[in-house]
């Protein structure tokens, strides 16, 4: 069986350190969407921040699809229908937050296009505001005025602070909601059973592919789901080592070109 369609996550395995897609990656992808294969941009980013990439890649023009918050909201890049959309369960805004404590954490969600934000802000605190390119809104008393739906909650942090509030949280809220790490320093907040493989498994259904057809590339705690339920499982070689132990197969790094020769290797034979 063919691959048909490939699901990349952005930061760190699509874009490279600075944040750029390289012309050889750009042009295996149009390629290969020239040639009737489908792209989905599988992020935990905001799907205001992940339209800018899908332009570039022209995922409008040839049908693809954006997956973001890890898969909480799904949209036709070409129609710019909302395909699913799941919002966090607003009883557990305030237990999120008291679970934080006095932890220099900053907990962050979105409304249309702000980011919101608690007022214990930290050094990363401004890292999402820079790479969604969006305005950031600090407000005083974050679960009361998270009023309004959302599709996730962010935690960002010192790596040691996330790692305990990771280990609490997972005990404190098994089988309510979710908690997995994005990167070092950040730890995402999502609806249970939302992540990017569930989604990836409801969206492939929906369009008719098997999952034998499917090639997913991250790098990340939150790539594992998706890397373990597609038919080839990509890791890169900057990712983590616990996402490369359940690939199979190790791709060049995202600033070599990694996506690009999986691209040739496996969608252009």
């Amino acid at each position: 069986m063919s691959y048909e369609i490939i699901a990349l996550d952005i930061d760190g395995t699509l874009t490279t350190s600075e944040k750029k897609i390289t012309d050889r990656t750009k042009t295996a992808l149009l390629k290969a969407q020239q040639n009737g294969k489908k792209v989905i941009l599988a992020s935990g980013r905001h799907d205001f921040g992940i339209v800018p990439t899908a332009k570039e890649l022209q995922l409008d023009r040839f049908g693809g699809y954006i997956m973001a918050f890890n898969g909480g909201k799904v949209v036709n890049a070409e129609t710019g229908e909302i395909l699913s959309s799941v919002n966090f369960p607003k009883e557990y805004i305030k237990p999120v937050c008291d679970c934080i404590g006095d932890a220099n954490i900053t907990a962050i969600t979105y409304k249309n296009n702000t980011i919101i934000a608690s007022s214990c802000v930290n050094q990363y605190t401004y890292v999402e505001s820079k790479i969604l390119n969006m305005p950031m809104k600090v407000v005083d008393n974050f679960s009361e005025y998270v009023d309004f739906d959302i599709n996730k909650i962010l935690l960002a942090g010192e790596p040691t602070e996330i790692d305990k509030l990771q280990n609490v949280m997972l005990e404190k809220f098994k089988g309510y909601i979710d908690v997995f790490k994005s990167c070092p320093f950040f730890l995402e907040v999502m609806p249970l059973g939302i992540n990017k493989g569930a989604s990836l498994s409801v969206l492939l259904k929906k369009l008719g592919y098997e999952r034998e057809q499917l090639i997913a590339c991250g790098d990340s705690y939150n790539d594992m789901t998706m890397i373990g339920y597609a038919g080839l499982g990509v890791c890169m070689e900057n990712g983590e080592d616990e996402v490369k132990k359940i690939s199979d197969v190790i791709a060049d790094s995202n600033d070599d070109d990694g996506v690009a020769k999986i691209v040739e290797k496996y969608m252009m034979c």
